[in-house]
This record gives structure tokens, C-alpha cells and sequence, in this order.
């Protein structure tokens, strides 16, 4: 797959860091009760079985955690890679424990567990349907979000599907593979691929969608020599409208856009320690250049993990992971990347849902 195993990226994130967390109190470990939550998904230790579930609400200036463990009395399990909202239930995707793990929006009790091969992203494409990717597999999994079970399956050419959107009412899938640059097209009812779009760069990892149903592809897998780039492209025909190659040493990830959609962020990270190519950039969809600084810059021997924007708010809400060896903490910065404050959270904040 032209991928690094599992382990050896964790391994490497364990050893990036050496800064030591400050004391603080972890805050609530009751259940927020007030609406506009940020929920925080903490990937945790692989292989350790401390994935968790937090969060944070403004008014109330506190983080609340582990909620799942809170509400259920048990683990939630091993990576938690993503949290997407479906009517009343979150789907939590646990890809170190091949499991989707569904849980009531209010109160975070159980509600079920469906197998999943190491699941990544879940993409809600109808009534009753949705999309679940799969990190080493060739496949995007089909869920019965009614009865909360696999139906289907739709097979890519390419291994490890990722990123996906929805526009004109059909979904676009990443495959995350070196060999990879393409996009591949689904129709959403019969469930199968209907055409391909090529992008200017390999490994095609995330794809969003701006205010002018433009599709934005990172692509790229720095890690394993493959340079990073970033295309702006045109769903309809294919057409490739903009293309911006990263610097080989620049390892760019997660994507986000602002409300409107016409700002682009995201995270830039250096794990040889160093303060190049490091932090939050943020570009706007008709600038002809990447941004050459960082909006916001990891310090020294730290990097960042998950990176969200508020919709209410603007803020700018922003994981560091410490290493790994320790607890998280999530930072909150106004637009201009001046810093509000900061929490600690649980291990490895990878993934922000604003509620």
C-alpha cells in the first residue's frame, strides 16, 4: 500500500514530543446540558484501550470527560478516529477496535456496536444511509443508519478509502493509497462507482467542498516520499480549476473550512522538531499561493492533531497531542490566531464535532 504500518506512525508520533503538561484540572465529568457542545474525539495510546469522549461548552467555560466511560461504566476502545451526528445518535468510529459504536446524542449510553474493518470516516448520504471508509482496505462500507447494521459494500481500485463529501447529490471517496490519483464518483442509490476524476497529486486523502460546490483534494503521504498538493477542482466535469504543490518536507493534513466556506484551514506538521512547516495555515479559495507562515505556529518539539472551526463563534479550536505520552489539551484561538484559552483533555485529540 506504500504506507507506513499502524504501529511505526504511532511510533513515531510517541517519540515527537518531550514537552511535559502543565497541572490542571480536567473539569466536569458530569453530562453538559446546554447546546452548542464541541465535542472531542481522543484517539488515545495504540494499543492501549483509552480512547475517549469529551467535551467543552463555552458558556459553561468547562470540559467534560470521558463521557462515554461516564455514562456506560466501560472503555470506549482503541483510536477513536471520528464523531458524526445521525438524528438523535453519534456514530464514533474506533478503527483499533474495527467497530462503529453508536451511542444516544443526549445522554452518551450505549446503544450499539457494528463491525466495521477498521473504520475511518462516516458520511451520511440519504435517509437511512450512510457511508463508513476503511484505513487497508479497498472498500467504503454501506450502513443502515435505521437498523444500525452493514447492508453493502462498494469495492475501489486503489486501498485505504478516507476522505468523503457529498455534492450534486452524489458522493466523492478518497482512496489514500500512493499508487492512487483519482477521485472516485458514487451514486448513492445503487451504490456504485460511475466515473472517476483524476487529481494533480497521489494518495488523495481528504476532499470538502466550498461555498461554490468546488471540491478541495489534499493529497499527499510525506511520510512515505509521496509530495503533498492541493487541487481545487470541478465535480461536474473533472476539470481541475487550481493546483498548489506543498514544499517535500511539508506533511499538510485535516482540512476545514470556515461557516462560509471560503476560507480554507489546515494543519502542517513536523515531527523532526522543528518550527518549519508547523502549525495552522489558513488560505482563502481564491488566493493564488499557499501561505508561506502560519496563522498559528507549533512551538518548538510539538505539533498539532485535530483542527476545527467554530460555526457559531469563528474561533479557531485547535488539539496538541503532547507526544502521545500524555494527556492532550485543547487550545481555543480568536480568528486573528491569538489565543483565548486552553484545556486538558483526554489522549490524542484528533477529531472536533460541532453540535
Amino acid at each position: 500500500m506504500g504506507r507506513k504500518s499502524y504501529k511505526a506512525i504511532v511510533l513515531l508520533f510517541l517519540l515527537a514530543s518531550c514537552v511535559k503538561d502543565k497541572p490542571s484540572p480536567i473539569g466536569n465529568t458530569s453530562t453538559p446540558n446546554s447546546s452548542h457542545n464541541v465535542f472531542i474525539a481522543c484517539e488515545g495510546r495504540y494499543p492501549n484501550n483509552d480512547a475517549s469522549l469529551y467535551a467543552f461548552n463555552n458558556q459553561a467555560d468547562s470540559v467534560y470527560g470521558d463521557l462515554y466511560r461516564s455514562a456506560n461504566n466501560n472503555p470506549l476502545g482503541i483510536v477513536f478516529q471520528s464523531i458524526t451526528r445521525i438524528g438523535d445518535l453519534f456514530y464514533l468510529a474506533l478503527n483499533g477496535s474495527n467497530k462503529v459504536v453508536v451511542i444516544n446524542a443526549t445522554n452518551y449510553h450505549f446503544v450499539s456496536d457494528i463491525s466495521v474493518p477498521t473504520p475511518r470516516y462516516i458520511l451520511q448520504v440519504s435517509a437511512g444511509k450512510a457511508y463508513v471508509s476503511s484505513l487497508y482496505h479497498d472498500k467504503v462500507y454501506v450502513l443502515n443508519t435505521i437498523k444500525n447494521s452493514l447492508v453493502d459494500s462498494i469495492q475501489f481500485p486503489n486501498m485505504n478509502t478516507e476522505g468523503m463529501c457529498m455534492v450534486n447529490n452524489e458522493a466523492i471517496i478518497c482512496t489514500w493509497d500512493t499508487k492512487g490519483n483519482h477521485l472516485y464518483v458514487v451514486d448513492i442509490e445503487t451504490n456504485k462507482v460511475v466515473r472517476s476524476i483524476k487529481t494533480s497529486g497521489y494518495a488523495p486523502q481528504e476532499v470538502l467542498v466550498d461555498k461554490d460546490q468546488l471540491c478541495w483534494v489534499l493529497s499527499g503521504y510525506q511520510p512515505g516520499g509521496v509530495v503533498a498538493t492541493l487541487d481545487r477542482i470541478d465535480p461536474s466535469t473533472g476539470n481541475i480549476l487550481a493546483s498548489f504543490i506543498f514544499p517535500s518536507v511539508a506533511n499538510p493534513m485535516k482540512p476545514v473550512f470556515n461557516k462560509t466556506r471560503d476560507t480554507l484551514y489546515f494543519i502542517e506538521v513536523n515531527y523532526s522538531s522543528g518550527k518549519d512547516n508547523n502549525g495552522i495555515y489558513r488560505m482563502g479559495i481564491h488566493e493564488q499561493s499557499l501561505p508561506v507562515s502560519a496563522l498559528i505556529p507549533a512551538n518548538t518539539n510539538t505539533y498539532f492533531y485535530a483542527l476545527g472551526i467554530n460555526p457559531v463563534d469563528g474561533n479557531i479550536y485547535v488539539g496538541d497531542p503532547l507526544g502521545f505520552s500524555q494527556k492532550g489539551r485543547l487550545y481555543i484561538y480568536h480568528q486573528d490566531g491569538t489565543l483565548i484559552k486552553n484545556y486538558l483533555v483526554g489522549y490524542g485529540p484528533g477529531h472536533f464535532y460541532f453540535d
